[in-house]
């Protein structure tokens, strides 16, 4: 029987983070008033992500892992999201860094109807975020930027914690083009540009300490991700 929500975990060499973190959404899951699944997709990783993730995938019921032979989040979504048959299709950090509380507010408008796309904000004025500065003012200097460059109105582009309804992925995937880090931008701007209504949560969010985010290489993809989108054609109205 196909879930109403399935839950993406994309990993890269996470062997010690991956084992809390399906204990921990699975318990919070259970807890929720929909039909679920957990997905491990495995991108590329070279420790052993890959036998962690198929014992979790035994031990736990509504679990399940797919291996990919390339890096990228991007990639990692795309693949799982295409092949779901849920109605719901959402993504987290390993980490957890964002509460868990936040995953009903993230999921009810999109079950309701309400909205297609709905996100995580780190940068609503009612959220409560422990990061340091360095982060805080690439963060706030990047969606600022998104703001000028793209006239986005959504507030924050790359928390990781989001979903989006099963029809709203259909017809937006095949149109991004990006595979790493900047596909959550992407993806967010094509929504709204094909106006899709897209719904923030704030979020309670803890900065990870042993992030394996090279923050200089993100920051010169994204800037070149938001060059592109600055030239690209105005889309349809889905």
């Amino acid at each position: 029987m196909s879930p109403l929500l399935e839950v993406v975990l994309p990993v890269h060499d996470e062997e010690r983070a991956l084992p809390r973190a399906v204990a921990q959404l699975t318990a919070h899951l259970a807890t929720l008033p929909w039909s679920w699944r957990v997905t491990i997709v495995d991108n590329a990783s070279t420790d052993a992500t890959p036998q962690v993730a198929a014992g979790l995938a035994a031990a736990y019921p509504g679990v399940r892992h797919r291996r990919l032979e390339a890096k990228g989040r991007g990639l990692a979504l795309k693949a799982a999201w295409s092949a779901s048959d849920a109605a719901v299709l959402s993504y987290m950090d390993v980490d957890l860094s964002t509460d868990l509380r936040a995953l009903l507010p993230l999921v009810a408008p999109l079950v309701s109807g309400h909205s297609d796309l709905a996100v995580g904000s780190r940068l609503s004025p009612t959220s409560r975020v422990r990061r340091g500065p360095k982060r805080e003012v690439i963060s706030r200097g990047y969606n600022l930027l998104l703001r000028h460059a793209l006239h986005v109105r959504f507030r924050d582009a790359q928390c990781g914690f989001k979903a989006v309804r099963a029809d709203a992925a259909t017809a937006l995937l095949p149109l991004v083009e990006d595979d790493s880090w900047f596909f959550d931008t992407e993806l967010l701007v094509l929504a709204e540009r094909a106006g899709l209504r897209i719904h923030e949560v704030p979020v309670d969010w803890v900065d990870d300490p042993d992030s394996r985010v090279d923050i200089v290489r993100t920051a010169v993809e994204d800037l070149r991700g938001v060059r592109r989108l600055r030239r690209a054609p105005a889309l349809p109205r889905v």
